[in-house]
């Protein structure tokens, strides 16, 4: 049974940071493209960054600066490293696997909640 659980969420002021994580079982995590998206209130979900079993790092232009993805394939763990929050990246950020090689199946964690607000 496949499983990504995110955590790290949480109430942040703007301009603060949040670490993300999320953890995968079930998989060969090595060989799994990872990415991040994130559902805003209204909005269709987006990709925000994503990361390929071999370490190429992509991001949507406007967290490109602000956003850090890495994967640790020791711990079958991808990370986002968050910084200079505004209230727009107030979303549930959901953590994605797909292997490198097959576009399907795409597994989903829960989504872990974060809220920019002062």
């Amino acid at each position: 049974q496949v499983q990504l659980v995110e955590s790290g969420g949480g109430l942040v002021q703007p301009g603060g940071s949040l670490r993300l994580s999320c953890a995968a079982s079930g998989i060969l995590f090595s060989v799994y493209d990872m990415a991040w998206h994130r559902q805003a209130p209204g909005n269709e979900r987006e990709l925000v960054a994503a990361i390929t079993s071999g370490d190429k790092t992509n991001y949507t232009d406007s967290v490109k600066g602000r956003f850090t993805i890495s994967r640790d394939n020791a711990k079958n763990t991808v990370h986002l490293q968050i910084n200079s929050l505004t209230p727009a990246d107030t979303a549930v950020y959901y953590c994605n696997a797909r292997h490198e090689r097959f576009s399907a199946p795409q597994y989903w964690g829960q989504g872990t909640q974060v809220t920019v607000s002062s």
